[in-house]
This record gives structure tokens, C-alpha cells and sequence, in this order.
């Protein structure tokens, strides 16, 4: 049996090793910082307060990114979805990279849209390169629900973008 000293130095070290890697997860999970790093806190949370229970369990990592889509699924069913006030942005000519910025904030805003679960599979297989088998063990579900969720999820970027696989304009973005 670990004594309570040294599990708190053990989930200490987790964190330490972890908590990046699952911050980032939570961000493109969410699409937003401060929300990540709520959804971070409350995943590592709720991990501690389970850690006596994953004494024995394999991959502490799978089990950690399990309850942060989970509980990102969960803020996102509950989300008020009515209207956020946003900085007012002056209009001055920009010379950096604000053509890459418009598209990559396109990009989020769509991915955005998706429901909970798509967007989860979306990010397990392209940012964290699961595999449809792992996502599937990861998520609850089966590999077909897996493949269906991508697919979809795909279908749906793709109507949004268009037929032209061009990148998104400035202009488009401003729709």
C-alpha cells in the first residue's frame, strides 16, 4: 500500500510531466484559454480526488484525457449559447500574418460549431494522432461510431469551406 505522502508526491510529478500536454488538449478541445485552463483544473481535480482508485490503473494519461473530454462534453451541453460581448478591434493595416490568422480563426469558429463528441475525435486523431481504435477506447465508443463522427465532422467543415479546397479569405471570414 503507498502511503498518502507519497501519493501527493506522485500526482505532483504527474502534473508536472502532464500538464501541458493535457492544457493543450483542453485548448483545442474548447477553442478558448480561459476556458482550457478551467477545464484543466477541473480535470486535474477531479483526478486527485480519484487517485487513490488509479493506484493500479496502466495509463494515467488515457484516464486523465478521458475525463477532460468528458467534462468538456459535459460544459458544452451546458453552455448558454446566446450572445458574447467582444472587444471592439480599431481597423489599421496590418503587415504581419494576419491573412494566416483569419483562416486559422475560421477554421476554429467552425470547429466550433461541431457537436462535443466530433469535435473530440477531430482532436484525438489529427492533434494527438490516435488512432480510430484508441479514440474509440478512449471515448466510450465503437470504432464505426468513431469513423462515423470524423466523417461527419469532416462533411460538415467541408460544406462550410466549400467546394474549393482554397484557403478562406479575409473576406469570408468577415461573414
Amino acid at each position: 500500500m503507498v502511503a498518502a505522502d507519497d501519493r501527493e508526491v506522485q500526482f505532483r510529478e504527474f502534473v508536472a510531466a502532464r500538464s501541458a500536454a493535457l492544457l493543450r488538449l483542453a485548448y483545442l478541445v474548447s477553442g478558448d484559454t480561459n476556458l482550457a485552463e478551467d477545464l484543466l483544473q477541473t480535470t486535474l481535480t477531479r483526478t486527485y480526488l480519484a487517485w487513490r482508485r488509479l493506484d493500479g490503473i496502466d495509463s494515467l494519461d488515457a484516464y486523465t484525457r478521458r475525463v477532460l473530454l468528458n467534462t468538456a462534453t459535459s460544459w458544452w451541453r451546458r453552455r448558454w449559447r446566446g450572445e458574447r460581448p467582444t472587444p471592439q478591434v480599431p481597423e489599421r493595416p496590418v503587415s504581419d500574418q494576419s491573412d494566416q490568422m483569419a483562416e486559422r480563426d475560421a477554421m476554429w469558429r467552425l470547429l466550433g460549431r461541431l457537436p462535443a463528441r466530433q469535435r473530440a475525435v477531430l482532436v484525438l486523431r489529427y492533434y494527438e494522432d490516435l488512432s480510430e481504435a484508441d479514440i474509440a477506447a478512449e471515448l466510450g465508443l465503437s470504432v464505426g461510431t468513431v469513423k462515423s463522427h470524423a466523417s461527419r465532422a469532416l462533411a460538415a467543415l467541408r460544406s462550410h469551406l466549400g467546394d474549393d479546397p482554397a484557403p478562406v479569405t479575409r473576406t469570408e471570414v468577415a461573414r
